[in-house]
């Protein structure tokens, strides 16, 4: 089917890639398609590692999470990791209710059972880790000082729903790793679920809302908050060792005043509307400035 162009006052782009993250820390799949839920996309984050004591672990403490390789499959999340047999979740699946903890907030969840355990803490050297599921019945909501009066749900993700970046975000910090004499790096670091071509760089950081055409008729999403950025993008997701060349060269541009100085890159982002609707790489993008 064909999809509708759509006009915009200040930009228009397309979607470049789509990446679901299925198990929060651990590495992304890239898709072609992605559909949109009240969480964000299906399958973002609902999984998640966490320890002992029920709080969630990530590639802050433990980088070898980049290492880990998620498969969406029809019913079925395989994982992936070097010198590991694969570990299969089914989509469906879960063994026993437990409790974690994000942040701040302490949640109902779904054990997923001591071979998923085994297997992770066998991977990432540290005992007693646990994966759990997102309990569907939980109400879990995006900070309401960013979202306004807008209630966005969220799974396991650190904050909210959707991250979207653009392709000129990343080539503007690859010239200026070139010119400090580090080499290029991918779009994987910053974990984005939509990234954007044809934008101008940070253009996301400006956008009031945005629509994109889908098969189905327009989503509509707002940005809503920059992404401050923790040590991650150091951590190289093809060997999961870290070096701080991208913090070091993105603290000298991207200090944020909006967030107290924080280093920022890509824009946290909430669904207005289009629950169900799928979106597809080559989806026409338009949207209009705050300012």
């Amino acid at each position: 089917m064909s999809q509708p162009e759509m006009s915009t006052d200040d930009v228009r782009g397309r979607i470049a890639r789509l990446f679901v993250y299925p198990v929060k820390s651990c590495a992304g799949a890239e898709v072609r398609e992605a559909l949109l839920t009240e969480t964000g996309f299906d399958l973002d984050r609902a999984w998640m590692v966490v320890n002992s004591s029920g709080d969630f672990v990530t590639q802050r403490e433990l980088p070898r999470m980049a290492l880990i390789h998620p498969q969406i499959k029809v019913f079925e999340v395989v994982l992936r990791a070097p010198g590991m047999l694969a570990l299969h979740l089914g989509i469906d699946q879960v063994e026993s209710p437990t409790k974690v903890r994000v942040w701040q907030d302490e949640l109902a969840a779904w054990d997923m059972g001591d071979v998923a355990s085994q297997w992770f803490s066998d991977f990432l050297g540290q005992p007693s880790l646990r994966l759990v599921r997102f309990d569907p019945e939980v109400t879990r909501l995006a900070s309401k000082r960013w979202t306004g009066e807008t209630e966005a749900r969220i799974e396991f993700a650190d904050g909210y729903p959707l991250l979207v970046a653009s392709e000129a975000s990343l080539a503007g910090l690859n010239a200026r790793l070139e010119a400090s004499g580090h080499p290029q790096v991918g779009m994987e670091r910053f974990r984005p679920n939509i990234v954007l071509s044809g934008l101008e760089e940070h253009d996301e950081d400006r956008l009031s809302e945005f629509s994109i055409a889908t098969a189905e008729g327009a989503a509509q999403f707002r940005p809503v908050k920059p992404c401050p950025r923790c040590p991650i993008p150091n951590i190289d997701p093809a060997t999961g060792t870290s070096s701080p060349e991208v913090m070091d060269v993105l603290q000298a541009y991207r200090a944020d005043p909006r967030l107290d100085g924080a280093i920022t890159f890509g824009m946290n982002t909430i669904l207005l509307k289009g629950i169900g609707h799928k979106l597809r790489v080559g989806d026409s993008v338009g949207g209009g400035f705050k300012f």
